[in-house]
Parts: structure tokens; C-alpha cells; sequence
């Protein structure tokens, strides 16, 4: 009978979802950008990023059509933390006159509710607070248009579980209705935002319903040197992005499961947030914006960019000026053919047998690992609270610093199941080097893979990780690979590696020494990943040191033209 019931109600929610004349409406939402480290701080400013009036002239000039509000609606300043948990005038005017001013620039505006920590620990405790202040909310803004929407939680995660969170969003889009019963109302995704948590998503049979999500893969790029992470995100600095179809391929792949979810109720979708801190070199901040942006388009996700005028930021609120290269990336850069690379095989998983591989259970976990016609396949029978309480693991990976890698495999799941996977560190800290991807299986195989430059040092006993301990189900793999991936500048492996002059050090960053040249003279050229020539030089011995204090930071091909042929080798620029 449970499972009648399931069905008959996925089906109800397909047909009225069915209804939706919503997907035209979120086009129009288009392109945005978040307002953030203003509203969201404990008090206004105490970031170091005020709001100023002129904020969505520019923003409207810049190009954006809509603007999202993080605010933070649950400090005792801003809201009684008792019965009846009245949210304080003054606050609410000011988020009023805020809203008021992007309106009157013709920005559709997303308000939305952040940092309410206490929800994330205690949620029942809290659930009385939280409705109380989005009756409040929409009660205020009832008689506004269209072009004002809400969303009603930033990041659900913790405590606050995707089961609960299903909960709380149904129970908050009830008090929301009661006064405002056509408004667009977005529902995050729990597991902090991200697609990992999309197949326990429900979203309620409403027709005016959005489904957002944060999306800042690969992690290590996007949040290199954020101190907010911790200390391991120092020895991310210096990771690129290099527009790999092997990078745009793993980002393809991610939303994939955002495409189906999308396919499947009907309902549009939202990335909230995306981004790269600016610790990251500005030409990869570009190449990575660029390509996401113009790539939600084409799948017909709109997009809000993270974020305005601080860390992240398009706009330098000191100077007045925009950042004008980042700005282009998601306003108006076409989509450049991507850098080709050259992949070596160093592992490729037989799965005939099991051989290699151990099945690792804790906290009550259970479950049972066997291989079967070319596949292996995972049965988890009682789920833990956490990924690693149920791990397949094989370890011996050579993983070399400075070295990019592209871990990739087919999987399925009937139950959907959620599944981290990653390769990392084999004894404590047991901490990733690829960072931590999150994937929502489909019931049919797909591809999956993660690509990543070692930043620490050379581990000759790495381990490949798959976390798949918060679901039942049985979890079915193959064809697991890793590979290591060099970029192709047009001139074959072997032909690189036949030529023995070599070039130190590399990375470099002021002068690099080229030793070794063939024949007495010829000339040394660098271009970028695009073609495009930034040095060039004549050399008429066996060793030349090149200044390259101008050069960018990034990715390079050095090519060495003599009467005997053309080669070439990769640099790196710090």
C-alpha cells in the first residue's frame, strides 16, 4: 500500500506540475547577481561591504536582470527571539526601501532567508520563530508584483536534514500562500545547497515554485585561500581552470541529475549562487564564469552570480569601477573552443571480481560488496547517518604533486542514491586531494568523473573513495578509471618526449631557465591556452633564461622552432 501510495502521489505531482506556465517566467529571471556580505552580516557593514543606493543602477547598467537579497532575518536585533518573534520595524523598512530601489530599476528581486543558524541545530526548537517570520514577511510584502520573489531558506543542512527540510518548506510555502498566493517562491536544495542533495528533494505539487541551487565546483579552484574554510584551502592556492573539455565534461555531467530532476517534475531550476574567490588568478576566474554561464543558458537554468561587490565581486566598491574582465565572462563572452589535453591511463578497475577493493562499514551500517558480469555492485542494507559509514575503498594511487588527474566511472541506482566520491589521503587526516564531489544517482548508468591538480605533496599510497553510506539500496559500478591528463599544444606526446631540454623551474615566476636546446640557434615561443603569442625570443646557444615577470599567471606552451623541427613543453606561470 506505501508504495501505491508513493507512486500515485509522484504522479499527481507530475500532472499538476504539468500545469506550470513557470518555465517562460524564470527565462526572464535570466541573468543575477547576489547582493552579498551586506544583508547577511550580523549587522549591516560589519563585513566591510555596506549597501549604497547606487548599487542597482550599476547593477542594471552592468547588464543583470534580477538581483538576490541574502538576508539575515534571526538576530536578536532584527527580531524578538520569544512570542511572538515580531521582526523589529526598522529592519523591515530598511529591507523594504532596499527592495524598493531595485524594483524601481526594473530588477526582479529575490529575497531571501540566510544565516538563520539556530534552525540548522535545533530545528523543531526553532520551527515556531522561522514560520512566525515568513508570515510576517509575506504579510509585508503581499501587494507587491510579481517581479518580487522569496526564498525561503539559504543552504538547509545539519540538523535541519532533507527529510525535515521537505517539511519545513511545505509548512513555511502554507504560510507564505495565506497572503500571497501567486508570489514565486524558490526552495534550496538541504546538504547546504548543492545538486548532492537533489534526489531527497520534494518539492510541493505548487505551480509557482522554483527550485534553486549553489553550485562552486571544482571546490578547491573556487574557494583557494578562503580563510573561512580552513587552513587546507591555503594549499589550494595557485589551482587553475583551464577549460578542459575534460573540466566542461565533469560539469556537464554534474547537472546532469539537475536536467532530469527538472525534466521529471516539471519545474524550472535556479542556481542561486556560483562563484570563484578572488585568491583564484583572474584569467582562469574568467575561462571558469564564462563557460558555466553561457552553458546554464543553453540548458535554460537562470542564473545569480555570488557575488556583487566583496570577495567574489564583479564591482569594486572603492574605486567605482567594474571588474571588467569578470563581468564580461557572464555577461557577454562567447564560448571559446576549449583546450585540448592528451589522457594517460593509469588505472582502469577489472570488475570482474573484487579483488583490491575493500567495503568498509561503520556506525551500524550494513551492507555487502560482490562483483558480477563485469560490474560491482554495492548492497547497502541498513543506511548510516553519514557517507562514510559506507565506503568502497582501494588504495596504492601514485598521486604527484603539480599533477592533474581525472578520476571517472559509470554507476546506477534504483533507490537514487546519494554517493561522494573522491581520492585522497589513506591515513589521518584522511583528507581529500580532489576535493569532495556529490553526485544524486539515476536508475540508468551514466558517466561521472572529477578532474584535479595535486596541490599536496606526492602520496605513493592515495586512496580512491566512494562514500555511500546515507541510503539503502544497491548501488551497481563500472568501468572506473584514472587518468592522468597533460595539455595537447598540437605537438605530439612522443615527440615531446623525445627532445631532451628541459626547463626550470616550472611552475616560475620571474626569470625561467630553458636548457639543452636543439641546434646552435633558432627561436623560443610562448603562447597562452588560446594560441595567442606572449613571448618570443631568438636563441643562438644551448641555454636561454626568459623574463617572465610580465607573463600572467596560467597555463603556457613554450615552442622551440630550429631548422630540425618544432617542439614543445608546458609551463606554468605562478
Amino acid at each position: 500500500m506505501k508504495k501505491l501510495f508513493s507512486a500515485l502521489f509522484l504522479l499527481f505531482t507530475v500532472v499538476v506540475f504539468a500545469q506550470r506556465p513557470l518555465f517562460d517566467y524564470n527565462r526572464s529571471l535570466g541573468k543575477g547577481v547576489n547582493l552579498g556580505n551586506v544583508f547577511e552580516a550580523p549587522r549591516e557593514g560589519e563585513w566591510g561591504n555596506p549597501f549604497k543606493d547606487d548599487f542597482f543602477i550599476k547593477i542594471k547598467q552592468a547588464g543583470f536582470n534580477h538581483v538576490r537579497l541574502p538576508i539575515r532575518w534571526d538576530t536578536p536585533e532584527r527580531c524578538l527571539q520569544s512570542p511572538p518573534y515580531t521582526i523589529t520595524p526598522a529592519f523591515m523598512s530598511r529591507i523594504q526601501y532596499v527592495v524598493d530601489l531595485a524594483l524601481t530599476q526594473g530588477l526582479k528581486v529575490i529575497v531571501n532567508m540566510h544565516h538563520h543558524d539556530e534552525i540548522f541545530t535545533n530545528p523543531n526548537g526553532v520551527k515556531p520563530r522561522f514560520l512566525a517570520q515568513w508570515t510576517q514577511i509575506s504579510s509585508h510584502f503581499k501587494d507587491y508584483s510579481r517581479d518580487l520573489m522569496f526564498e525561503v531558506m539559504n543552504e538547509p543542512h545539519d540538523q535541519l536534514t532533507p527529510e525535515l527540510w521537505n517539511v519545513f518548506f511545505a509548512d513555511a510555502l502554507t504560510e507564505i500562500r495565506k497572503t500571497n498566493p501567486d508570489r514565486v517562491v524558490l526552495m534550496g536544495v538541504a546538504e547546504f545547497g548543492g545538486l548532492s542533495g537533489l534526489g531527497k528533494l520534494v518539492p510541493p505539487a505548487d505551480p509557482n515554485v522554483i527550485v534553486s541551487i549553489h553550485y562552486y565546483n571544482p571546490f578547491q579552484f573556487t574557494h583557494q585561500g578562503a580563510d573561512w574554510v580552513g587552513s587546507q584551502s591555503l594549499e589550494w592556492l595557485g589551482t587553475k581552470w583551464n577549460d578542459l573539455e575534460a573540466e566542461r565534461q565533469v560539469m556537464r555531467q554534474e547537472f546532469a541529475s539537475a536536467q532530469n530532476f527538472s525534466q521529471t517534475y516539471n519545474i524550472p531550476i535556479h542556481i542561486g549562487e556560483f562563484g570563484a574567490f578572488d585568491r583564484a588568478d583572474m584569467a582562469s576566474r574568467v575561462r571558469w564564469s564564462t563557460f558555466l554561464a553561457r552553458y546554464l543558458e543553453s540548458i535554460d537554468f537562470s542564473w545569480a552570480y555570488w557575488e556583487w561587490s566583496a570577495g567574489f565581486g564583479v564591482y569594486n566598491p572603492t574605486t567605482g569601477h567594474y571588474r571588467t574582465e569578470l563581468l564580461d565572462a557572464l555577461i557577454s563572452n562567447p564560448l571559446p573552443e576549449p583546450t585540448k589535453t592528451i589522457a594517460t591511463v593509469l588505472f582502469e578497475g577489472n570488475l570482474t571480481n573484487t579483488s583490491g577493493w575493500n567495503f568498509l562499514t561503520n556506525a551500524g551500517a550494513i551492507g555487502s560488496l560482490a562483483a558480477n558480469n563485469g560490474q560491482m555492485n554495492v548492497n547497502i542494507t541498513r543506511a548510516g547517518s553519514e557517507g562514510w559509514h559506507a565506503q568502497l575503498v582501494r588504495n596504492g594511487f601514485n598521486i604527484v604533486k603539480n599533477k592533474m588527474y581525472r578520476l571517472s566511472f559509470e554507476a546506477k541506482a534504483a533507490n537514487k542514491n546519494a554517493l561522494t566520491f573522491y581520492m585522497g589521503k589513506a591515513s589521518d587526516p584522511w583528507n581529500s586531494y580532489s576535493g569532495y564531489n556529490g553526485i544524486s544517482l539515476s536508475e540508468n548508468f551514466a558517466e561521472y568523473s572529477t578532474l584535479f591538480t595535486m596541490n599536496s605533496a606526492t602520496d605513493p599510497m592515495a586512496r580512491m573513495v566512494f562514500d555511500l553510506g546515507t541510503q539503502s539500496g544497491l548501488i551497481e559500478f563500472r568501468k572506473i578509471k584514472l587518468e592522468e591528463i597533460t595539455l595537447d599544444f598540437g605537438t605530439s606526446q612522443k615527440e615531446i618526449e623525445d627532445i631532451d631540454f628541459h626547463i626550470y623551474p616550472n611552475p616560475a615566476s620571474d626569470i625561467l631557465n630553458v636548457e639543452g636546446l636543439p641546434g646552435k640557434e633558432g627561436q623560443i615561443s610562448i603562447f597562452d591556452i588560446r594560441g595567442r603569442l606572449v613571448l618570443k625570443r631568438a636563441y643562438h646557444s644551448n641555454a636561454i633564461q626568459l623574463d617572465i615577470r610580465n607573463v600572467l599567471p596560467g597555463l603556457y606552451s613554450l615552442s622551440v622552432e630550429t631548422e630540425g623541427g618544432s617542439y614543445a613543453k608546458g609551463v606554468v606561470v605562478e
